[in-house]
């Protein structure tokens, strides 16, 4: 490995018959680095005050002043690169400076006399000369010439050149391994065996550079371009092979577009240019950056192509070429300071040496055959590549053998054979595999029907977790309710509470005491008593399977709801009007019947001719039945239209009712889902007892007052009658000791609601039953 930075030269073009030179001077020392002092003196016109900068220093490996040959440039710049090419290391040479500084006659010479060559010439001379003298090796040489023009790569040794237009020419494309190495599609490497064929490319493609007249120079080249010459060697009887390569760069020329004045093609050709040159320092610049971790190579195509080159695998060198002309002294500064940031970068070049597959494949037959031959020579026996026919039945014998011996201890003999020892293993896996099959087939046989199975105890199991979801919904919306009764009904007591404090000036004014029965705050009768206990009675069947549309405990609040509803007072009326309609079609049915049946008995003879006044007599009646019939039968028409109109108010009344129940009925189910109720601890419901049954015997007492003073004209014995048909089921549901019997909730304050209830009631028959006595 060679570790070293980019070595950095100058070259400083010489002068012109009209140029004016600049100051400049240039410290050879041959221990240490060349120095490079330019001189730029401040104008008098800029004032007496100025601190412009008037000394620039640079330091260089080594610079060539303007006598300096092209023969010393190449033994200085190109031989030690060349050297390096040849044992294997890859190596770059490359030329910058701005248009007009020698650029080009410094890599590729002139075309006056022969001691005007180039850097490319010299070097492909020096490499086959010292190809031709080295015999130890066979080398092989290619060769290829890329141009760079307006970012577009083209092939300058493409024989189509000559006689196509630039833009029907395939272009150069980059490719990238995924080790990021870089490979050029249509880009031909041309083999050449001698120096006479290498030169003779490279001529080739000169001719088809891209070369425009500019004024800083008459034969400016617009464009990039890259000679590579490919050299793989290798010694006699080595699997090794040793690659290298050596790019030879001319860089077109920076320069400014405010000082040349170019415009057309020539300006678009210098923005590419300009743009592409920029792309290199800024890669040059992220390279001396030691913590920077992102090297924008792909920006340009030059850069991609240079990637080894520039802080890669690769030995390199650059010739700063400088016009030192006093209206490009700026223009040389800045190359100057271009060429310390490439000296700042490392590089690190790695021998290329890789293993010819043709020849180890060689090498590793006639290893296989020495191996086999030794082999034979120990065992005496001739072994080939596969086993015969009966050493396979006797691999078998044993192996069945083995597998059936119980002893662990016993073992597998084969011998020192890998191919005994592989076949032996081959067998035993099928065995096993074998074995796994049948298994999972067996498996497979049951798997369906557990499958099954589990989706049928699925599917119950979701329709009973449905089920038990919708009972619990229902029971919370009968225990909300029974609530809002018990509410209702100590509210009664409060108002019967303050009645009872007046109870002396109501006896004695029965007028005031008849009002007050019939005010609403007494509304509270046995009748509701009734229907709220058969309400609890009925809570045991809400556990049971629904019938019909809705289940028993959703029908127990339908008819709760529909008593406590608005709509409810107006299906009634209509009902009763109904009745009313119904009744009175009746009596007119019967009527018209009735003059139907007169107007067919009546009816004269059509036989007698002569006039008889008892026939007359009868035609007016007649006459006078029809009237009356078609004036019922008309009336009968109405009331038919009127019924039709009293039954569709009442369905859609009824439509409108049992809407507003399943709104309610979802707004409940849904409230007791988001909140959990409280439950109520037994010493509290306890005190709540006595108050409850002394509140529900006040109140069942005077109901039952109310309701016998409201309506004196009732039969007693059918209320007699209707106590004691009543008192046998609550004498079975009486005793405290007997509460098993009674059906609850499982809710501890709605149970104890229930009972106290129950026992209110069953007092308050008792004393119904001890009064009537």
């Amino acid at each position: 490995m060679v570790k070293e930075t980019i070595r950095v030269y100058a070259r400083v073009k010489p002068l012109g018959r009209q140029q004016q030179a600049g100051i400049y001077s240039v410290d050879d020392d041959e221990k240490s680095l060349s120095s490079l002092e330019i001189i730029v003196p401040r104008d008098l016109a800029d004032g007496f005050v100025n601190n412009k900068r008037e000394r620039y220093k640079f330091k260089f490996q080594k610079i060539f002043d303007q006598e300096a040959k092209q023969d010393v440039v190449f033994d200085s710049i190109a031989k030690p690169v060349a050297e390096c090419v040849l044992a294997g290391y890859n190596g770059t040479i490359f030329a910058y400076g701005q248009t007009g500084s020698g650029k080009t006659f410094t890599i590729t010479g002139g075309a006056e006399c022969y001691s005007d060559r180039g850097i490319i010439p010299r070097t492909l001379s020096y490499i086959f000369d010292r190809l031709q003298k080295d015999s130890s090796k066979v080398y092989t040489t290619h060769v290829s010439y890329l141009e760079i023009y307006n970012e577009c790569g083209y092939d300058l040794l493409d024989p189509r050149h000559e006689a196509s237009r630039l833009e029907d020419l395939p272009k150069v494309t980059i490719m990238e391994d995924p080790d990021q190495n870089i490979h050029l599609k249509n880009l031909s490497l041309q083999q050449a065996t001698n120096e006479e064929e290498a030169l003779n490319l490279l001529f080739l493609g000169d001719t088809n550079r891209m070369i425009a007249e500019t004024p800083m120079n008459q034969a400016s080249t617009r464009s990039h371009c890259i000679f590579t010459i490919h050299i793989s060697s290798k010694e006699p009887g080595s699997a090794t092979i040793q690659h290298s390569k050596l790019h030879l760069v001319d860089l077109a020329g920076s320069e400014r577009v405010a000082k040349t004045g170019v415009g057309g093609h020539l300006l678009t050709e210098a923005k590419y240019i300009n743009l592409s040159l920029h792309y290199l320092e800024q890669v040059i610049i992220a390279l001396a950056e030691k913590k920077r971790s992102h090297i924008p190579y792909r920006n340009s195509m030059m850069t991609s192509v240079l990637r080894d080159s520039l802080g890669g695998n690769c030995v390199t060198t650059m010739i700063a070429t400088l016009s030192i002309d006093k209206r490009n002294i700026d223009e040389s500064i800045a190359t100057c300071r271009f060429a310390q940031r490439v000296a700042l970068i490392k590089n690190e070049a790695v021998l290329n040496e890789e293993i010819d597959p043709r020849l180890m494949i060689v090498q590793l037959k006639k290893e296989i055959q020495e191996l086999k031959d030794e082999l034979a020579l120990v065992t005496g026996k001739q072994r080939t590549s596969e086993l015969s026919q009966e050493e396979l039945l006797r691999l078998d014998e044993l192996l069945e053998t083995f597998l059936e011996d119980n002893d662990p201890d016993s073992t597998l003999d084969v011998g020192a054979d890998m191919r005994k020892i592989k076949y032996c293993f081959i067998h035993v896996k099928q065995l096993m595999n074998h074995s796994k099959i049948s298994d999972k087939k067996l498996l497979s046989q049951y798997i369906p029907e557990e499958k099954e199975t589990n989706k049928e105890t699925g599917e119950e199991l979701k329709k009973l977790k449905e089920l038990l979801q919708q009972r619990d919904n229902e029971i919370n919306i009968l225990v909300n309710m029974l609530k809002k009764e018990k509410k209702k009904a100590q509210d009664a007591l409060f108002q019967l509470n303050a009645a009872s404090a007046c109870s002396t000036v109501l006896e004695q004014s029965p007028s005031i005491n008849l009002e007050e029965s019939q005010s609403p705050s007494n509304c509270f009768s046995l009748k509701e008593a009734k229907d709220f206990s058969s309400s609890v009675h009925r809570l045991p069947f809400l556990s049971r399977k629904t019938g019909g549309k809705m289940s028993l405990g959703c029908q127990e609040a339908f008819e709760v709801f529909k008593q406590d509803h608005a709509d409810s007072i107006t299906i009634e009326d209509n009902k009763q009007l109904l009745k009313q309609k119904f009744a009175e079609a009746k009596c007119l049915g019967e009527k018209l019947n009735e003059v139907r049946i007169k107007i067919t008995v009546s009816s004269p003879s059509e036989e007698l001719n002569t006039l008889d006044p008892v026939e007359e007599k009868l035609r007016m009646q007649i006459e006078e039945e029809k009237k009356s019939y078609k004036a019922m039968f008309n009336r009968m028409k109405g009331l038919k239209v009127e019924i039709e109109h009293l039954q569709l108010l009442i369905e859609k009344v009824k439509m409108k009712l049992q809407k507003d129940f399943e709104v309610w009925w979802s707004e409940e189910t849904i409230n007791l889902q988001q909140e959990k109720p409280e439950l109520v601890s037994s010493p509290n419901t306890m005190t709540v007892y006595p108050q409850f049954i002394k509140s529900s015997q006040h109140l069942s007492t005077n109901s039952f007052s109310d309701t016998t003073r409201v309506s004196p004209n009732e039969d007693p014995a059918g209320k007699n009658n209707s106590i004691t048909s009543s008192n046998p089921t609550l004498k079975t549901r009486t005793p405290p000791s007997s509460s098993t019997s009674i059906p609850l909730t499982g809710d501890s304050q709605a149970d104890a609601d229930i009972l106290a209830f129950i026992k209110a009631r069953q007092n308050i028959l008792q004393k119904k039953g001890l009064g009537n006595k």
